[in-house]
C-alpha cells in the first residue's frame, strides 16, 4: 500500500496511474503538481487526485512514490528542483519513452541518492492528452518496462514492480540501451511516419480532396499524429542517435521499394509485401494468445 503517491505530470499517463491504483485499493492520497492549474483542477473534479499544489516541494512532502510524467526535457529542472526534499524512504520513477537520458539527468543532480530513482515506462498510451484522458484500465494487459540501475534495491525495485502490477500490467525488465533502441523502431519511428505523412500530404494542392476522399486506411495509419506535440519533439531529441539510426534503415528499405516500382518489379513487391504481412499477422496472433493468457490467470 502507498500511503501517498506524488505525481508530477497529471496527465493522460500520470492520470491514470492515480486512478489505477485507487481502483486497486493501493494507494491512501495521491497529490499532483503540473502547470496548468486548469488541468489540476480537472483531475480533482474527477477524482484522479486528492490534493494538488503550485509548490513542488510540497506535493512531494513525506511522498512514498513519486512518479515524474512530464516530457522528457523537463526532468534535469524538476530533478534539481525536487532534489532536496525528497525523503529518505521515497521512490521516485519515472515513465518516459527514453531512458539514457533520463538516467544520466538523475546521475548527474541526485548524486548518491540515484538509488532511489528507478527507470521506468509504460507501453500504453492514446493519442489523446490531459487528465481528461485517462482510464483506470489503460496498462491492463500492457508491459511496464522497468531497467532498473545496479545502485537500486530490491525492496525499492519490488515496490515499483507491485505498484504497476496493481495497475494490471506486466512488467518487464531490460537493460537501458536495449530498451531506447527496441523503442525507437517500434514506438518513435511510426509516430514520426505518421506526422510527416499528414505534414507532407497537407503541402500538396490537391490537399483538400487528399483529406476528403480519404478512407479508414489512412486515418488508421495517421491515428497517431494526433498525439501531443511537445512530448514527442522532445522523445525525438531525447533519443536522437537511436533514431536516426532507424529512420536511415527505414530510408533505405523506401528506397529498395521505389527501385522496384522504377523497374516495375512485380515480383520482388510482391515477395516484400508477403513477408511483411505474414510478419504482421504473427505479431496480431501472438498479441492475442498473450492477451487471452493474461486474461485466464
Amino acid at each position: 500500500m502507498i500511503n501517498k503517491l506524488a505525481i508530477i505530470g497529471v496527465g493522460l499517463i500520470g492520470g491514470s496511474l492515480a486512478q489505477s491504483l485507487r481502483l486497486a485499493g493501493a494507494c491512501k492520497l495521491v497529490s499532483g503538481y503540473g502547470r496548468n492549474t486548469e488541468n489540476l483542477e480537472k483531475a480533482i473534479e474527477l477524482g484522479v487526485i486528492d490534493e494538488y499544489f503550485t509548490d513542488i516541494s510540497k506535493v512531494i512532502f513525506d511522498a512514498d512514490v513519486i512518479v515524474i510524467a512530464t516530457p522528457l526535457t523537463t526532468y534535469g529542472p524538476l530533478l534539481e528542483e525536487i532534489s532536496h526534499s525528497i525523503k529518505p524512504s521515497a521512490v521516485i520513477t519515472d515513465v518516459g519513452s527514453a531512458k539514457k537520458c533520463v538516467i544520466e539527468d538523475a546521475k548527474k543532480i541526485l548524486g548518491k541518492n540515484i538509488q532511489q530513482f528507478i527507470p521506468g515506462h509504460p507501453i500504453a498510451g492514446k493519442e489523446k492528452s490531459g487528465v481528461s484522458a485517462s482510464s483506470p484500465d489503460l496498462f491492463q494487459n500492457h508491459m511496464v518496462i522497468l531497467t532498473p540501475l545496479s545502485e537500486n534495491l530490491a525492496d525499492d525495485i519490488q515496490m515499483i514492480s507491485s505498484m504497476w502490477e496493481s495497475c494490471g500490467a506486466n512488467i518487464v525488465t531490460m537493460s537501458v540501451e536495449h530498451h531506447d533502441l527496441v523503442l525507437a523502431a517500434t514506438s518513435h519511428l511510426p509516430h514520426i511516419l505518421a506526422y510527416s505523412l499528414v505534414s507532407c500530404l497537407a503541402k500538396m494542392k490537391e490537399e483538400d480532396d487528399i483529406f476528403k476522399y480519404s478512407a479508414g486506411g489512412f486515418k488508421d495509419f495517421t491515428r497517431i499524429a494526433s498525439s501531443n506535440p511537445e512530448m514527442w519533439s522532445d522523445i525525438c531529441i531525447s533519443n536522437q542517435n537511436n533514431l536516426l539510426q532507424v529512420i536511415n534503415q527505414y530510408k533505405a528499405q523506401l528506397d529498395e521499394i521505389s527501385g522496384m516500382i522504377k523497374i516495375r518489379d512485380k515480383k520482388g513487391l510482391e515477395d516484400l509485401f508477403s513477408k511483411a504481412k505474414i510478419t504482421r499477422d504473427q505479431f496480431v496472433e501472438q498479441k492475442t494468445t498473450d492477451f487471452n493468457d493474461n486474461q485466464t490467470k
